[in-house]
């Protein structure tokens, strides 16, 4: 008999994991939550991680986890579905209008003389 029961729980188990379809439009932050969701969804392969997120949005959707937490273990999911999630930040530098005027005006006047 354990031998039988064993391939009903995985069974199971591989039914249960579905994507939910629990999205409230009109609760603007549960839905922008559940879009979080749905895309992490799509991108992962791993039932495990399937089932973890399907946890989360429930106790989510119950008020059982804060959204901050649960944006916070989403983006752990979200790196690992993705290569290129991490945003690299460049420097930008900046002048004040004076001392470009003043590089503008050398400039033109280097130029006036060249020619």
């Amino acid at each position: 008999m354990s031998e039988e029961t064993k391939p009903e729980t995985e069974e199971a188990q591989t039914e249960e994991i579905k994507k939910l379809l629990i999205d409230d439009p009109s609760d603007f932050k549960f839905h922008a939550a559940y879009m979080a969701y749905s895309e992490t969804w799509d991108k992962l392969s791993s039932p495990e991680i399937k089932k973890e997120l399907n946890e989360m949005l429930m106790s989510l959707s119950k008020d059982e986890m804060s959204y901050s937490n649960f944006y916070r273990t989403l983006d752990e999911y979200r790196r690992q579905g993705s290569k290129h999630f991490e945003f690299s930040r460049e420097r930008i530098e900046t002048q004040r209008k004076r001392d470009w005027r003043q590089k503008q005006t050398r400039s033109q006047r280097n130029q006036r003389h060249r020619h």
